[in-house]
């Protein structure tokens, strides 16, 4: 099973329209953490702080490193639809065309609509999946695409490529995970060609029976599956010489780059170990670059770069490509290594059975990091948490790496406000419990889940790590949560001084279930169910915990003048519920146990009360906040001397979001517009 990321939920919970008082940046020049808002999206900018005091070595290794990160673009697009360069492209051709009329109601439209397009990689929302509907008409795009020669470059026609566009019917969703259907043939993702699901789940069963049961690597992660004419099924692997080679070739220079400032010999190997996988594709080097990455603990400098998360794909076999490149915040930090050090009280003391503990947990590793540039399927929306590697043979022998990622949490938190809380709080008592310890209890259950959730547990010998299929992500999200709500509430916390009273976690408890059993909604369109694997997570636990608890009235819905509030009358008694269910999941996760995964989630994550659905929307429209929030990236230059030796690496944060989205789309376009 590949391990996710985790979701903010103060993304739903907290956040206002407001602008904050900017802050001044050392150089003097203007910094402002909330910018421009469209449609459901508010672009925010978050600060490096810290960048200006690094070494030139370090400050060249960020600099290469985070021009890697760029270098991959286009792969995510590619994946996330087969379409979607060509779209990118035509739209920005128009966009950028002297003799459109930028008046018209018809641009306007389809700005909003270019803009969505570059926040999500692609035509489908990124995080309901659902393709985007277009406000502007198929006629005036036509009459652009004329005037322009958009598709000039393109193998699609304009006919092809409005079909897509505009017919609700074609590639719906990006990805698909209703339950009766072929989640293949029914998802747009561009990870499979013409396979069915079964075909698919066999081909890879195949692979793992002729495989090493006791190392097994990630069967699939790197290639795009297809059938080819005559029938037979092949893989066409993402490396130097493959599919995607021209992205991965610059990825692989910048690297090659940014080796000679590498901190230490092993963060080198670290590099030279990435660079053999990506012109190899040869998935037991990657477990070699994993261990050597996950044991290279030393460096302030770190990242990730490469093909990680399996969200896309609707099997959790096809991993999106994604980067981050960061440094440690040494002072934070020193909160998550007190969690890591404590990891084996954690795992001894957990409520799930024995059998499913590890007797020796190894190597975990967590840091508070300083996000310095985010890449792939980590821009412009992005996790503020992150636990690798997602092997899980590698993790149980050579441990892992957790980071909460700190300026990004801030930049959240900066563009928070009341608003939120005091609409669907159910008293003044909430809102303040909230507002006094909300913060402090967010960055636990955010490291907890990250640096000790994650890494808990163990399969029993012979389970299959990717058993749970399409459920596989939405149970690891909330065993993790779970996992981070149970100690949340633990003496062991204040005991470790991570929080000041054993009333201080009530404000995560608040927030958690409010946002599973209600405010999560506003993300959601009228009529469809919950498909995205962290909603389902929330909504899993929230859902249970309510229904279990109800003969105790553990936790209410209350009605008053009109709406709907959350209430928690025991939460002693709610974090045994979240300790219970934790106990559960453990279990399903440890003996792959498909068929109550699925009952789990189906039954608990899925489904939308559409009555309450509906004046979540209404009570939230009224506040006028945008649910989604994405990052601006600083842009870095290099500096260089008369004879072009490098003297520095500056940074500016004054780049518009439509100015870098266009800057990138001229300088990292790597791939041609359609990839076969």
């Amino acid at each position: 099973m590949k391990i996710s990321t985790k979701i903010m939920t103060m993304m739903v919970v907290g956040l206002t329209a407001c602008t904050p008082q900017p802050d001044k940046e050392k150089s003097g020049a203007d910094f402002e953490y909330a910018n421009e808002r469209f449609a459901d999206l508010q672009m925010l900018r978050y600060k490096v702080e810290g960048f200006e005091a690094l070494s030139l070595k370090q400050k060249l290794l960020i600099y290469y490193l985070s021009e890697a990160a760029l270098c991959g673009r286009d792969i995510l697009y590619d994946q996330n639809g087969r379409y979607n360069l060509t779209i990118r492209h035509m739209l920005e051709t128009i966009y950028t065309n002297d003799g459109v009329d930028r008046t018209s109601d018809d641009f306007k439209a389809m700005e909003v609509y270019l803009k969505r397009v570059w926040f999500s990689n692609g035509i489908h929302h990124h995080y309901g999946s659902e393709k985007f509907v277009p406000a502007f008409s198929e006629q005036w795009l036509r009459q652009q695409i004329d005037a322009t020669d958009a598709l000039a470059e393109s193998p699609y026609s304009a006919d092809e490529v409005c079909r897509v566009i505009f017919d609700p019917t074609v590639l719906p969703k990006r990805v698909n995970l209703a339950e009766g259907v072929d989640l293949l043939m029914t998802s747009a993702s561009n990870y499979y060609d013409g396979v069915s699901q079964q075909e698919a789940e066999d081909f890879y069963l195949a692979q793992k029976e002729k495989g090493d049961r006791e190392h097994p690597v990630m069967y699939g992660m790197n290639s795009r599956l297809v059938k080819l004419a005559d029938g037979s099924i092949v893989e066409k692997r993402w490396t130097t010489e493959g599919l995607y080679g021209e992205a991965i070739c610059r990825i692989v220079e910048n690297l090659k780059l940014a080796r000679p400032y590498a901190e230490d010999e092993q963060q080198q190997a670290v590099i030279d170990k990435l660079i053999e996988y990506y012109e190899t594709g040869n998935l037991e080097t990657f477990d070699q670059y994993s261990i050597l990455w996950v044991e290279n603990t030393e460096p302030l400098v770190d990242f990730v770069n490469g093909f990680i998360e399996c969200y896309g794909d609707p099997l959790g076999l096809k991993c999106s490509w994604e980067s981050i490149v960061n440094f440690k915040d040494l002072e934070a930090t020193k909160r998550t290594e007190c969690l890591s050090s404590n990891a084996q009280w954690f795992e001894d003391n957990s409520p799930v059975d024995a059998r499913f503990k590890k007797q020796n947990v190894k190597g975990i590793s967590a840091k508070v990091i300083t996000a310095a540039i985010l890449g792939g399927d980590l821009y412009p929306s992005t996790a503020i948490g992150i636990n690798l590697p997602n092997s899980d043979w590698v993790r149980k022998e050579h441990g892992s790496k957790s980071v909460t990622i700190g300026n990004l949490t801030d930049a959240y938190n900066k563009a928070a406000g009341s608003g939120m809380r005091k609409e669907f709080c159910y008293s003044d008592e909430e809102v303040e419990l909230i507002d006094k310890y909300g913060d402090t209890t967010d960055d636990l259950h955010t490291d907890l889940h990250e640096c000790l959730g994650h890494g808990s547990g163990k399969l029993l010998p012979g389970v299959d790590g990717d058993s749970l299929k399409a459920y596989g992500s939405t149970i690891e999200e909330a065993r993790a949560d779970l996992f981070g709500l149970y100690y949340v509430a633990d003496q062991k916390l204040v005991d470790l001084g991570l929080t000041p009273n054993l009333e201080a976690y009530k404000a995560q408890y608040y927030t958690y279930m409010m946002n599973g059993l209600m405010t999560q909604l506003v993300r959601i369109q009228p009529g469809n169910d919950i498909e995205e694997a962290h909603m389902r997570n929330r909504s899993l636990i929230a859902h249970w915990c309510y229904e279990q608890g109800k003969a105790d009235n553990v936790v209410e819905m209350v009605k008053r003048d009109g709406k709907t509030y959350v209430k928690i009358n025991d939460y002693e008694a709610l974090r045994n519920l979240f300790g219970q269910l934790l106990a559960e999941i453990q279990r399903i996760k440890s003996t792959g146990d498909y068929k109550a995964a699925q009952a789990l989630v189906e039954t608990y994550g899925v489904k939308v009360d559409p009555e309450l659905h509906k004046e979540v929307l209404s009570r939230y429209e009224r506040l006028d906040l945008a649910p989604y929030k994405g990052f601006i990236n600083p842009r870095y230059t290099l500096v260089t001397d008369k004879d072009g030796n490098p003297t520095d690496v500056t940074i500016d944060y004054t780049e518009g979001y439509a100015e870098q989205m266009l800057r990138y789309s001229s300088e990292y376009h790597t791939l041609p517009l359609a990839n076969n």
